[in-house]
């Protein structure tokens, strides 16, 4: 960890979509520091030797070049992307976002609920055809809602729901009493969760022991009637089990803003999935994500600087 006596002799590295408002405030934080910002990794990785800190995204070829790099701040809440074995492997620490993106997620969540629950879709496609028909369909109040992960966006996503008067149970690595949540099972509660819920929506992280989680089983387990919702990274649900349990009418249908692979191929089958919204892993894209993930790294600059500890150090191995 460095010092104040370290700061002028620091070189800080930045890629990423920054304004000049928050490049000035990260300045302010280490205003003896030499502070530079590129339009791309790329352009960053062509001086990456003289790093000590890097705030965005990086390779494992700039990695190797990284000579004196001592952490990399993520401008995403997870990590996955920057944790290939090389990085896992270094002394280099990691930090992320996690927190950020908590507020759209949830809201994008509540959406793709209405929207689904509501057929919009249909909606949307009558208006672009004049077409007059109307439906019943089902209020959120009083239906269940298990939210996979009661991290910063699940804790959200409850307290959000609780305003339609909806129940929510959840499920998380540790379980204990959540603000907002009526139930929460352990893990290998996994399939009452599902079975109880109306509404699945998976907020947490993809790392080795999530990975798959969601197979046929799972969604075997759910109710027909209900709907699958996914925001955090894609590949937690098995794809082919999903993409049968959509054709084949095991549940009603799912809103996925993260997909296992991205950007979603043109010719993917989920594209024309029954009951399914698309969505470009648009969720969390808002100004405010950004403010406060610079908000983030402005704080842990200061803490680095100080040489005390940081916020959301990434556990590598684990990978969260």
């Amino acid at each position: 960890m460095a010092d104040a006596t370290d700061t002028a002799a620091l070189t800080i590295l930045m890629s990423g979509e920054l304004n000049e408002r928050q490049i000035a405030q990260i300045k302010a934080a280490a205003p003896a520091a030499d502070v530079r910002y590129f339009s791309s990794r790329a352009e960053l990785e062509g001086e990456i030797e003289q790093a000590d800190i890097v705030a965005g995204s990086i390779s494992p070829a700039g990695l190797a070049k990284a000579a004196q790099l001592k952490w990399v701040q993520s401008w995403a809440a997870g990590t996955n992307e920057i944790l290939f074995p090389e990085m896992v492997k270094s002394p280099v620490t990691v930090t992320s976002c996690a927190s950020n993106g908590a507020i759209p997620l949830a809201e994008h969540a509540v959406m793709l609920m209405l929207m689904l629950s509501r057929n919009a879709p249909k909606w949307l496609k009558n208006q672009g055809e004049s077409k007059w028909e109307r439906w019943y369909h089902p209020e959120l109040s009083g239906l269940t809602c298990g939210i996979i992960g009661l991290g910063f966006s699940g804790a959200d996503l409850a307290r959000k729901l609780k305003a339609f008067d909806m129940r929510v149970i959840g499920t998380r690595r540790t379980p204990k009493p959540t603000p907002n949540v009526d139930e929460v099972f352990p893990l290998d509660r996994l399939h009452d969760l599902l079975a109880q819920s109306d509404f699945v929506v998976m907020t947490a992280p993809r790392t080795p022991e999530s990975k798959g989680m969601l197979g046929e089983a799972e969604f075997r387990a759910m109710k027909p009637s209900a709907y699958y919702i996914c925001f955090s990274r894609g590949g937690i649900a098995d794809d082919a089990a999903l993409l049968r349990a959509l054709q084949e009418g095991w549940i009603a249908g799912a809103g996925l803003d993260a997909h296992s692979k991205e950007p979603l191929p043109s010719d993917s089958p989920f594209w024309t999935a029954p009951n399914t919204i698309i969505t470009p892993h648009n969720g969390a894209t808002t100004p405010g994500t950004r403010q406060r993930g610079v908000d983030i790294f402005v704080d842990n600059l200061r803490r680095f600087l100080a040489g005390t500890t940081l916020h959301n150090i990434v556990n590598k191995e684990a990978g969260y």
